[in-house]
């Protein structure tokens, strides 16, 4: 389905006829996003108020995956009521996506969640994942070792939306506008290829760790810790699977 067909995804809900529809997909690169901001816009901030017109139209719920980027970094944690204020384009893009979602659908749902990681068919599809390739390659190259992270995995997320989608659809509960949903334990990208190592066996001499802001390339904010306040004010569930436990678990299966 090419989301920037309106008509065709106008046709699908139709004929599918969905209680929920679940937004995630997105140009998440922030390098790509600052090379072809027009193109990052057709899928980050058009096709999100596409969605929130279709659902509103049609009382289906809609559940927009949002991003921590919207945040600049420097006041943790964030909670939903603090301003954005995104360093980058594309977290700008995320951002006008919930614009237009709150424009469109004020019953929808903005679910503000952190870098991902989990079961993938490549390990290119999750930046934290695409780290097992950095430490197996044994390629020289230098290392993040100052932006803090909270990988947070996308079973946990995936569970969150379902509890979500169960109260709104089954119990009758009244939830819209802004939620954040996020790991809690805090590592550096430095620190994640660590753990990777760790559990692979393997040698990181081949990565230099860099404790300094980077000077150029695109800005990157420095901590975007999401508060789970709000969710676990209305009784979800927010616990996380522990990553270096799960990560020695998934490079077992991937020997």
């Amino acid at each position: 389905l090419n989301l920037e067909d309106s008509a065709a995804v106008e046709a699908f809900i139709d004929q599918e006829k969905p209680d929920v529809v679940v937004h995630c997909a997105a140009e998440r690169r922030p390098d790509v996003v600052e090379r072809d901001p027009n193109g990052a816009k057709n899928l980050n901030v058009q096709v999100p108020g596409l969605l929130a017109d279709l659902t509103n139209d049609r009382g289906i719920l809609l559940i927009y995956i949002s991003t921590d980027y919207v945040f600049d970094g420097t006041s943790p944690p964030y909670d939903v009521r603090d301003k954005a204020n995104p360093l980058n384009t594309y977290g700008q893009t995320k951002y006008d996506g919930e614009l237009e979602v709150k424009r469109l659908n004020s019953s929808g749902i903005i679910l503000r969640v952190p870098i991902l990681y989990g079961a993938t068919e490549y390990n290119g599809e999750s930046a934290v994942n695409a780290l097992i390739d950095s430490v197996k390659d044994g390629k020289a190259t230098t290392m993040d070792h100052y932006a803090i992270r909270y990988p947070t995995n996308v079973a946990d997320v995936a569970r969150v939306i379902k509890d979500l989608s169960v109260k709104v659809r089954h119990e009758k509960v009244f939830i819209s506008g802004v939620l954040h949903f996020s790991g809690e334990e805090k590592y550096t990208k430095y620190e994640i290829c660590e753990v990777i190592a760790k559990a692979m066996g393997a040698s990181l001499d081949h990565l230099e760790p860099v404790d300094v802001a980077p000077k150029d390339g695109t800005k990157r904010p420095y901590d975007c810790h999401l508060s789970n306040r709000c969710l676990n004010g209305i009784g979800i569930d927010t616990h996380c699977v522990k990553f270096s436990e799960w990560m020695q678990d998934w490079l077992k299966t991937q020997k």
